[in-house]
């Protein structure tokens, strides 16, 4: 797929002062042997699709003029204002007359967000052809969210259904994005600008790496997805087999997808093997026995659930032993349905309910040559291998 080329706008005025400390604003701290900033700035830099980056600077900004990046041709500095929108805008009135006569797509992404995976940034792009109204990185609600009363009490549980945390980069035409901050000066970010005017931007899976750098805890973070980070503390591998015979119905659910095909499986639940698989995986990995212990095949109120509810009773279960998942591979065996036409939707979705960059998540399909029950297109198996590690 054809993916278009861009200029991005990078707002940089911001003081950090919800960050705290005396070193600077948090665009410029120390990460991984080089700013924050210079991080955030790198996949754009590297991709040969970015035309030309505008970067809005606060007016006495003495920093970014030291920095190798600030001498790269395709890096330009403005006058940024006292609050996003005006910077934003500042860098795109720079980009007009850059781009005179075109209406050019334009990415917009935080300076604090030092850890886009390359990945990310394809997928938001091979969405925007099909994305008339924009869209941006976002990343599913996977927790349960409360709402707080002003006595610090919770108040009302939120359904997080449909919930997602906005990301950056965030695109749109050039043009258009003019005219949503113009028209919505209380908007904040560009995607709500343009929900604003009516619009309603396209949401691309991203990556919880994608981290923005908010508090200093935040950096400690990102230098670990960076590379930069302390050796593992105590990881723990699992491993996990599920199997489940074909039976009446017309589709089977993979990976949390339903995926049509000429029969069901076989389940108390909904029969997807492959998180199926991971559950045990997970589970074994922290010494929390099996899948069949937690959710029994003779209690009614499992029969027919959702595995994917499940998977995340399992990571709760897990996040409660005070471990969090590294990576996942995961195995489908059989003949059919194919994998191929829905792995990397498959993929997205898991890496959005495991909290994991899709690169953290491996799906693969085999098929056992036509041998045994398998081969006889008789049942679909899976296996699933996880790596966790304890909380610091």
């Amino acid at each position: 797929m054809q993916r278009p080329d861009y200029w991005l706008v990078v707002p940089a005025a911001g003081r950090g002062l919800r960050f705290g400390g005396d070193g600077g604003p948090k665009q410029y701290r120390e990460l991984a042997g080089r700013t924050v900033l210079e991080h955030a700035l790198a996949p754009f830099l590297a991709d040969p699709r970015c035309r030309g980056i505008v970067v809005a600077l606060a007016v006495d900004d003495a920093t970014f003029a030291t920095l190798a990046v600030a001498r790269d041709a395709r890096v330009h500095a403005v006058a940024g204002g006292a609050a996003r929108r005006d910077s934003v805008a500042a860098g795109l009135a720079a980009i007009a007359v850059r781009a005179a006569g075109e209406d050019p797509w334009v990415l917009v992404h935080d300076a604090a967000r030092p850890c886009l995976p390359a990945g990310d940034l394809d997928r938001l792009l091979a969405a925007l052809p099909a994305a008339p109204d924009g869209a941006l990185l976002a990343v599913r609600v996977a927790e349960t969210v409360k709402r707080q009363d002003a006595e610090g009490r919770v108040a009302a549980t939120v359904a997080r259904e449909g919930l997602w945390r906005a990301q950056t980069p965030q695109a749109a035409r050039l043009a258009r994005l003019q005219a949503a901050l113009a028209a919505a000066p209380g908007a904040t970010d560009e995607a709500s600008a343009i929900e604003a005017g009516g619009g309603r931007p396209l949401l691309v899976p991203g990556s919880p790496a994608n981290l923005k750098i908010t508090e200093p805890g935040d950096l400690e973070l990102a230098r670990r997805s960076l590379g930069g980070g302390e050796r593992m503390a105590e990881p723990r591998i699992g491993f996990g087999i599920d199997v489940h015979a074909f039976g009446p119905g017309d589709h089977v659910w993979l990976g949390g997808e339903r995926i049509a095909h000429g029969r069901g499986l076989v389940a108390h639940s909904d029969g997807d093997v492959l998180l199926h698989a991971l559950c045990d995986a997970l589970l074994g990995a922290a010494g929390l026995g099996d899948i069949g212990q937690h959710f029994p095949d003779s209690d009614p109120a499992y029969r027919g659930a959702s595995s994917i509810v499940l998977l995340r009773e399992v990571l709760a279960r897990v996040r409660a032993a005070g471990l969090r998942l590294v990576n996942a591979d995961l195995t489908l065996i059989g003949e059919a349905p194919r994998l191929a036409p829905h792995r990397e939707a498959i993929r997205a979705r898991l890496a959005a309910e495991l909290g994991l960059e899709p690169g953290r998540v491996n799906l693969k399909a085999t098929t056992t040559e036509r041998l045994g029950f398998l081969g006889r297109g008789e049942g679909l198996a899976a296996e699933a291998a996880v790596l966790l590690e304890r909380l610091p």
